[in-house]
């Protein structure tokens, strides 16, 4: 459905700038790469490889760039995180959200901060931080926010969060 949609905006190509191509891929491809993306965490790069094969012909869509240029460059440009890291950005944002208890019970019952473990560990220095206790499931909500940085943890807004996250991912992705 995605490779469709791209087919039709190139055919709108010549009649937008940039700025609403990006607009019309974000809300066209980009809404239907997103949802749901959360499930594929922890999967081999196999899996997700045809929805990245999407964004990279969104980027080249968008530059106007041929199928034999290399696409990192463009999604440095474009500033757009590869799809692996538009899975963790998605976990850590959920996470956030649970550390802030801005989300519905269900969710904060899937982790427990280390310091609501056990009675015993309230006075250690490990149960005044921000990590979580992973339970036995497979969700990798409390293994993907116990990776990320202290001062990406530490944001006090939601949109200070997802700016740090942002450029945690980017820099990994694309600082040599």
């Amino acid at each position: 459905m995605c490779f469709y949609h791209l087919r039709r905006l190139r055919q709108l190509k010549r009649y937008v700038n940039v700025d609403v191509m990006k607009r019309l891929i974000s809300a066209f491809v980009f809404s239907r790469l997103d949802y749901s993306n959360g499930i594929l965490s922890g999967l081999p790069l196999a899996t997700i490889a045809p929805l990245q094969r999407v964004q990279n012909a969104a980027a080249r869509l968008v530059l106007g760039l041929s199928r034999s240029d290399h696409v990192r460059p463009a999604l440095r440009e474009l500033h757009w995180l590869p799809v692996v890291y538009r899975i963790k950005f998605k976990l850590a944002l959920v996470m956030f959200t649970i550390h802030t208890h801005q989300c519905p019970d269900y969710l904060a019952d899937s982790v427990h901060p280390y310091s609501n473990n056990d009675p015993a560990r309230y006075r250690l220095h490990s149960a005044t931080g921000t990590n979580y206790s992973v339970p036995r499931t497979r969700t990798k909500f409390g293994v993907m926010w116990n990776s990320l940085p202290a001062a990406v943890r530490h944001a006090h807004s939601l949109h200070s969060f997802k700016r740090r996250l942002k450029s945690y991912f980017f820099s990994l992705r694309f600082n040599d």
